[in-house]
Protein backbone atom coordinates (compact mmCIF):
# COMPACT_ATOMS: atom_id res chain seq x y z
CA UNK A 1 0.00 0.00 0.00
CA UNK A 2 1.23 3.28 -1.13
CA UNK A 3 1.70 6.09 1.78
CA UNK A 4 2.45 9.39 1.74
CA UNK A 5 3.27 12.28 4.22
CA UNK A 6 1.70 14.78 3.71
CA UNK A 7 1.71 18.79 5.65
CA UNK A 8 -0.68 21.39 4.56
CA UNK A 9 0.51 24.62 6.38
CA UNK A 10 2.48 28.08 5.51
CA UNK A 11 6.06 27.94 6.72
CA UNK A 12 6.96 31.16 8.41
CA UNK A 13 4.30 29.72 11.46
CA UNK A 14 4.69 26.02 10.59
CA UNK A 15 8.45 24.54 12.03
CA UNK A 16 7.46 21.08 10.41
CA UNK A 17 6.59 22.62 7.03
CA UNK A 18 10.06 25.25 7.39
CA UNK A 19 12.02 22.43 8.49
CA UNK A 20 11.15 19.76 5.11
CA UNK A 21 11.07 22.79 2.43
CA UNK A 22 13.60 25.13 3.87
CA UNK A 23 11.40 28.22 2.36
CA UNK A 24 9.79 30.71 3.73
CA UNK A 25 6.07 30.73 2.47
CA UNK A 26 3.37 33.09 4.06
CA UNK A 27 0.57 31.40 2.53
CA UNK A 28 -0.55 27.50 3.07
CA UNK A 29 0.73 25.59 0.88
CA UNK A 30 0.93 21.68 0.09
CA UNK A 31 3.76 19.61 1.02
CA UNK A 32 4.39 15.51 0.54
CA UNK A 33 6.58 12.99 0.47
CA UNK A 34 6.49 9.49 -1.38
CA UNK A 35 8.75 6.71 -1.32
CA UNK A 36 11.30 8.91 0.27
CA UNK A 37 10.68 11.76 -2.68
CA UNK A 38 9.75 15.28 -1.49
CA UNK A 39 7.25 17.34 -3.23
CA UNK A 40 5.96 20.42 -2.80
CA UNK A 41 2.76 22.71 -4.19
CA UNK A 42 3.31 25.90 -5.40
CA UNK A 43 1.03 29.00 -6.32
CA UNK A 44 2.96 30.95 -9.65
CA UNK A 45 3.66 33.96 -7.76
CA UNK A 46 6.10 31.13 -5.26
CA UNK A 47 6.68 28.79 -7.99
CA UNK A 48 9.83 30.12 -9.54
CA UNK A 49 11.59 31.40 -6.19
CA UNK A 50 10.97 27.50 -4.47
CA UNK A 51 12.36 25.80 -7.54
CA UNK A 52 15.54 28.02 -6.77
CA UNK A 53 15.33 27.93 -3.06
CA UNK A 54 13.50 24.55 -1.21
CA UNK A 55 14.81 21.54 -0.25
CA UNK A 56 12.52 19.59 -2.22
CA UNK A 57 13.07 17.16 -5.36
CA UNK A 58 10.24 18.20 -7.04
CA UNK A 59 8.20 21.78 -7.02
CA UNK A 60 4.68 21.37 -8.92
CA UNK A 61 2.74 24.07 -10.14
CA UNK A 62 -0.97 24.91 -8.18
CA UNK A 63 -2.65 26.74 -11.15
CA UNK A 64 -1.78 23.12 -13.48
CA UNK A 65 -2.90 21.05 -10.74
CA UNK A 66 -5.85 23.57 -10.58
CA UNK A 67 -7.08 23.01 -14.07
CA UNK A 68 -5.96 19.56 -14.04
CA UNK A 69 -8.32 18.64 -11.93
CA UNK A 70 -11.31 20.96 -11.64
CA UNK A 71 -10.56 22.37 -8.30
CA UNK A 72 -9.66 25.51 -6.80
CA UNK A 73 -9.36 25.07 -3.51
CA UNK A 74 -6.75 23.00 -1.45
CA UNK A 75 -9.11 20.53 0.55
CA UNK A 76 -10.60 19.90 -2.63
CA UNK A 77 -6.91 19.05 -4.59
CA UNK A 78 -5.18 17.44 -1.63
CA UNK A 79 -7.20 14.08 -2.31
CA UNK A 80 -7.52 14.10 -6.01
CA UNK A 81 -3.42 14.73 -5.92
CA UNK A 82 -3.31 11.35 -3.58
CA UNK A 83 -5.20 9.56 -5.87
CA UNK A 84 -3.70 10.86 -9.31
CA UNK A 85 -0.13 9.24 -7.54
CA UNK A 86 -2.17 5.69 -6.18
CA UNK A 87 -2.09 6.57 -2.28
CA UNK A 88 -4.07 5.17 -0.34
CA UNK A 89 -2.90 5.63 2.90
CA UNK A 90 -1.74 9.18 4.55
CA UNK A 91 0.46 10.15 7.67
CA UNK A 92 -0.48 13.45 8.89
CA UNK A 93 1.34 15.58 11.73
CA UNK A 94 -0.18 16.42 14.66
CA UNK A 95 -1.60 19.92 13.66
CA UNK A 96 -2.80 19.00 10.51
CA UNK A 97 -5.62 21.17 9.32
CA UNK A 98 -9.26 19.70 10.76
CA UNK A 99 -11.05 21.12 7.48
CA UNK A 100 -8.86 19.12 5.04
CA UNK A 101 -8.43 16.14 7.21
CA UNK A 102 -12.30 15.57 6.80
CA UNK A 103 -11.83 15.52 3.11
CA UNK A 104 -9.54 12.48 3.37
CA UNK A 105 -12.45 10.43 4.85
CA UNK A 106 -11.83 7.89 1.65
CA UNK A 107 -8.18 7.27 3.08
CA UNK A 108 -6.43 5.57 5.53
CA UNK A 109 -5.03 8.69 8.09
CA UNK A 110 -2.55 8.14 10.95
CA UNK A 111 -1.29 11.09 12.74
CA UNK A 112 2.18 11.05 13.72
CA UNK A 113 3.66 13.22 16.51
CA UNK A 114 6.37 14.13 16.29
CA UNK A 115 6.17 14.42 12.52
CA UNK A 116 10.22 14.83 12.30
CA UNK A 117 11.57 13.18 15.14
CA UNK A 118 15.20 14.42 13.59
CA UNK A 119 14.42 18.19 14.49
CA UNK A 120 15.14 17.24 18.04
CA UNK A 121 19.09 16.54 17.01
CA UNK A 122 20.42 19.61 15.79
CA UNK A 123 23.25 19.26 12.69
CA UNK A 124 26.20 21.14 12.82
CA UNK A 125 24.64 24.09 10.49
CA UNK A 126 21.68 24.09 13.35
CA UNK A 127 23.96 24.85 15.36
CA UNK A 128 25.10 27.91 13.53
CA UNK A 129 22.10 29.14 13.10
CA UNK A 130 20.46 28.83 16.58
CA UNK A 131 24.27 30.48 17.81
CA UNK A 132 23.37 33.32 15.03
CA UNK A 133 19.97 33.85 16.85
CA UNK A 134 21.64 33.85 20.31
CA UNK A 135 24.13 36.72 18.94
CA UNK A 136 20.78 38.62 18.47
CA UNK A 137 19.84 38.28 22.04
CA UNK A 138 22.98 38.93 23.46
CA UNK A 139 22.93 42.12 21.06
CA UNK A 140 19.44 43.02 22.49
CA UNK A 141 20.48 42.25 26.38
CA UNK A 142 23.39 44.26 26.23
CA UNK A 143 21.31 47.00 24.47
CA UNK A 144 18.86 46.51 27.70
CA UNK A 145 21.43 46.92 30.14
CA UNK A 146 22.92 49.49 29.07
CA UNK A 147 20.26 51.43 29.36
CA UNK A 148 19.66 50.07 33.02
CA UNK A 149 23.07 51.22 33.52
CA UNK A 150 22.69 55.02 32.03
CA UNK A 151 19.67 55.24 34.40
CA UNK A 152 19.89 57.21 38.05
CA UNK A 153 18.04 56.74 40.88
CA UNK A 154 15.79 59.57 41.55
CA UNK A 155 12.87 60.67 43.63
CA UNK A 156 10.62 57.83 44.92
CA UNK A 157 13.26 55.43 43.99
CA UNK A 158 12.36 55.43 40.54
CA UNK A 159 15.03 55.10 37.61
CA UNK A 160 15.27 57.74 35.34
CA UNK A 161 16.39 57.70 31.37
CA UNK A 162 16.52 60.81 29.46
CA UNK A 163 15.20 62.92 31.30
CA UNK A 164 11.65 61.00 32.58
CA UNK A 165 11.17 57.40 34.33
CA UNK A 166 12.60 54.48 32.48
CA UNK A 167 10.02 51.77 32.10
CA UNK A 168 9.41 48.45 31.18
CA UNK A 169 8.16 49.58 27.94
CA UNK A 170 10.73 51.79 26.74
CA UNK A 171 13.39 49.09 27.43
CA UNK A 172 11.23 46.61 25.87
CA UNK A 173 11.45 49.34 23.00
CA UNK A 174 15.43 49.61 23.08
CA UNK A 175 15.85 45.47 23.26
CA UNK A 176 13.34 44.96 20.22
CA UNK A 177 14.67 47.60 18.26
CA UNK A 178 18.46 46.49 18.49
CA UNK A 179 17.29 43.08 17.47
CA UNK A 180 15.02 44.25 14.61
CA UNK A 181 18.44 46.25 12.89
CA UNK A 182 19.97 43.21 12.82
CA UNK A 183 18.00 41.11 11.46
CA UNK A 184 15.68 39.68 14.09
CA UNK A 185 12.51 39.87 15.17
CA UNK A 186 11.51 40.25 19.24
CA UNK A 187 8.35 39.59 20.17
CA UNK A 188 6.88 39.64 23.99
CA UNK A 189 10.17 40.36 25.52
CA UNK A 190 10.17 40.60 29.49
CA UNK A 191 11.39 43.07 31.36
CA UNK A 192 9.76 42.86 35.07
CA UNK A 193 10.68 44.25 37.98
CA UNK A 194 10.14 43.59 41.89
CA UNK A 195 7.05 41.71 42.37
CA UNK A 196 5.97 41.92 38.63
CA UNK A 197 8.57 39.14 37.89
CA UNK A 198 7.11 36.87 40.36
CA UNK A 199 5.17 35.67 37.30
CA UNK A 200 7.33 34.30 35.28
CA UNK A 201 5.63 34.93 32.18
CA UNK A 202 4.79 38.22 33.26
CA UNK A 203 5.90 40.68 30.36
CA UNK A 204 6.39 44.09 32.69
CA UNK A 205 4.58 47.11 32.60
CA UNK A 206 5.36 50.45 33.71
CA UNK A 207 8.39 52.49 35.61
CA UNK A 208 11.13 50.21 36.77
CA UNK A 209 12.77 50.71 40.32
CA UNK A 210 16.14 51.10 41.77
CA UNK A 211 17.66 48.54 44.42
CA UNK A 212 15.27 45.89 43.06
CA UNK A 213 15.46 43.05 40.82
CA UNK A 214 14.58 43.38 37.42
CA UNK A 215 14.55 40.42 34.75
CA UNK A 216 15.36 40.53 30.96
CA UNK A 217 14.33 37.57 29.66
CA UNK A 218 14.62 38.15 25.13
CA UNK A 219 13.63 35.47 23.09
CA UNK A 220 14.37 36.71 19.21
CA UNK A 221 13.71 34.97 16.01
CA UNK A 222 16.52 35.50 13.37
CA UNK A 223 14.42 36.38 10.37
CA UNK A 224 17.02 34.56 7.96
CA UNK A 225 16.67 31.08 8.96
CA UNK A 226 13.51 31.09 11.57
CA UNK A 227 15.52 30.06 14.09
CA UNK A 228 15.62 31.52 18.05
CA UNK A 229 17.86 32.62 20.17
CA UNK A 230 16.71 32.77 24.30
CA UNK A 231 19.04 34.51 27.10
CA UNK A 232 17.68 35.38 30.33
CA UNK A 233 19.28 37.81 32.99
CA UNK A 234 18.92 39.49 36.33
CA UNK A 235 19.73 42.74 37.56
CA UNK A 236 19.94 45.30 40.22
CA UNK A 237 20.35 48.97 39.41
CA UNK A 238 22.04 50.07 42.27
CA UNK A 239 22.54 47.91 45.72
CA UNK A 240 20.82 44.36 46.09
CA UNK A 241 19.99 43.27 49.69
CA UNK A 242 21.51 40.41 51.06
CA UNK A 243 18.53 38.08 50.70
CA UNK A 244 18.46 39.23 47.07
CA UNK A 245 22.47 38.77 46.52
CA UNK A 246 21.65 35.10 48.29
CA UNK A 247 18.45 34.78 45.96
CA UNK A 248 21.42 34.99 42.88
CA UNK A 249 24.20 33.24 44.17
CA UNK A 250 21.63 29.88 44.87
CA UNK A 251 20.47 30.71 40.94
CA UNK A 252 23.54 30.52 39.62
CA UNK A 253 24.36 27.45 41.47
CA UNK A 254 21.74 25.77 40.09
CA UNK A 255 22.73 26.81 37.01
CA UNK A 256 26.07 25.04 37.57
CA UNK A 257 24.17 21.73 38.95
CA UNK A 258 22.77 21.43 35.36
CA UNK A 259 26.01 22.39 33.24
CA UNK A 260 27.92 19.78 35.81
CA UNK A 261 24.87 16.81 34.77
CA UNK A 262 23.59 17.69 31.18
CA UNK A 263 24.97 14.98 28.81
CA UNK A 264 23.69 12.11 26.60
CA UNK A 265 21.70 9.56 28.77
CA UNK A 266 20.95 11.37 31.35
CA UNK A 267 17.32 11.90 32.45
CA UNK A 268 16.37 15.81 32.25
CA UNK A 269 13.56 15.13 35.43
CA UNK A 270 16.92 14.07 37.97
CA UNK A 271 18.62 17.59 37.08
CA UNK A 272 15.61 19.52 37.57
CA UNK A 273 15.46 17.45 40.79
CA UNK A 274 18.55 18.20 41.79
CA UNK A 275 17.65 21.87 40.95
CA UNK A 276 14.87 21.88 43.42
CA UNK A 277 16.87 20.03 46.16
CA UNK A 278 19.57 22.41 46.40
CA UNK A 279 17.07 25.65 46.73
CA UNK A 280 15.16 24.06 49.43
CA UNK A 281 18.18 23.21 51.28
CA UNK A 282 19.48 26.69 51.30
CA UNK A 283 15.90 28.08 52.39
CA UNK A 284 14.25 28.74 49.37
CA UNK A 285 11.28 26.48 49.70
CA UNK A 286 8.75 26.09 46.29
CA UNK A 287 5.10 25.79 46.99
CA UNK A 288 1.48 27.50 47.44
CA UNK A 289 1.98 31.14 49.67
CA UNK A 290 -1.49 33.19 49.85
CA UNK A 291 -2.80 31.35 47.07
CA UNK A 292 0.07 31.65 44.81
CA UNK A 293 2.98 29.59 43.58
CA UNK A 294 6.47 30.66 44.95
CA UNK A 295 10.27 29.40 44.75
CA UNK A 296 10.65 27.51 41.70
CA UNK A 297 7.99 26.48 39.53
CA UNK A 298 8.62 25.84 36.45
CA UNK A 299 11.10 23.65 33.91
CA UNK A 300 15.14 23.73 34.60
CA UNK A 301 14.96 24.11 30.28
CA UNK A 302 13.39 23.19 27.33
CA UNK A 303 14.79 22.63 23.54
CA UNK A 304 15.18 25.65 21.01
CA UNK A 305 15.33 25.82 17.24
CA UNK A 306 12.59 26.14 14.78
CA UNK A 307 10.38 26.74 17.58
CA UNK A 308 11.00 28.80 20.70
CA UNK A 309 9.73 25.91 22.85
CA UNK A 310 10.37 22.59 21.44
CA UNK A 311 11.87 19.16 23.09
CA UNK A 312 13.16 17.57 24.99
CA UNK A 313 12.38 19.05 28.13
CA UNK A 314 14.86 19.13 31.51
CA UNK A 315 11.69 19.44 33.88
CA UNK A 316 9.46 17.13 35.96
CA UNK A 317 9.38 14.38 33.61
CA UNK A 318 11.31 11.87 32.17
CA UNK A 319 13.17 12.77 29.08
CA UNK A 320 16.48 11.01 28.32
CA UNK A 321 19.08 13.60 26.76
CA UNK A 322 21.01 12.47 23.50
CA UNK A 323 23.62 13.98 21.64
CA UNK A 324 22.97 16.83 19.20
CA UNK A 325 19.69 18.28 21.26
CA UNK A 326 19.88 21.97 21.89
CA UNK A 327 18.42 22.75 25.24
CA UNK A 328 17.68 26.44 27.71
CA UNK A 329 19.23 26.20 31.24
CA UNK A 330 16.96 28.49 33.38
CA UNK A 331 16.61 28.14 36.63
CA UNK A 332 14.52 30.93 38.43
CA UNK A 333 13.28 31.39 42.45
CA UNK A 334 10.32 34.21 42.97
CA UNK A 335 9.31 35.60 46.11
CA UNK A 336 6.48 38.36 46.42
CA UNK A 337 8.20 41.08 48.23
CA UNK A 338 11.62 39.90 47.29
CA UNK A 339 11.28 39.99 43.82
CA UNK A 340 12.26 37.75 40.90
CA UNK A 341 15.82 35.95 39.93
CA UNK A 342 16.11 34.08 36.51
CA UNK A 343 19.08 33.51 35.01
CA UNK A 344 19.21 31.58 31.05
CA UNK A 345 21.60 30.19 28.88
CA UNK A 346 21.57 27.83 25.72
CA UNK A 347 24.14 24.62 25.68
CA UNK A 348 24.70 21.87 23.20
CA UNK A 349 24.31 18.04 24.93
CA UNK A 350 27.32 15.99 24.25
CA UNK A 351 28.17 12.41 24.67
CA UNK A 352 30.13 13.34 28.00
CA UNK A 353 28.77 17.07 28.79
CA UNK A 354 27.44 19.98 27.24
CA UNK A 355 28.80 23.02 25.50
CA UNK A 356 27.36 26.42 26.28
CA UNK A 357 26.92 28.46 22.95
CA UNK A 358 25.86 31.87 25.24
CA UNK A 359 28.43 34.20 26.04
CA UNK A 360 26.88 36.93 27.88
CA UNK A 361 28.31 38.04 31.23
CA UNK A 362 26.27 37.19 34.72
CA UNK A 363 26.10 40.02 37.06
CA UNK A 364 24.23 41.30 39.67
CA UNK A 365 24.16 44.90 40.44
CA UNK A 366 24.59 47.71 37.55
Amino acid sequence: MKIARVIVADSDHCADMLYATGLFVPDPFIYFEIAGQKHVVMSDLEIDRAKKVATVDQVHSLSQYQKQFGVRRLDELLPALLREHNVRAVEIPFNFPAGIARKLRNFRVNVVDPFFPDREIKTAAEIRKLTEALRLAEEGMNAGINAIKQSRIGRGGFLYWRKQKLTSEHLQGVINATIAALGGNAAHTIVAGGNQACDPHEAGHGPLRGHQTIILDIFPRDLKTGYWGDITRTVVRGRASERVRGLFAVVAKGQEIAFDKLRAGVDGQTIHNAILDLFNRHGFPTGRNNERMQGFFHGTGHGLGLEIHEAPRVAPVKSILRVGQVVTVEPGLYYPGLGGVRLEDVVVIGKTGNRNLTRFPKFLEV
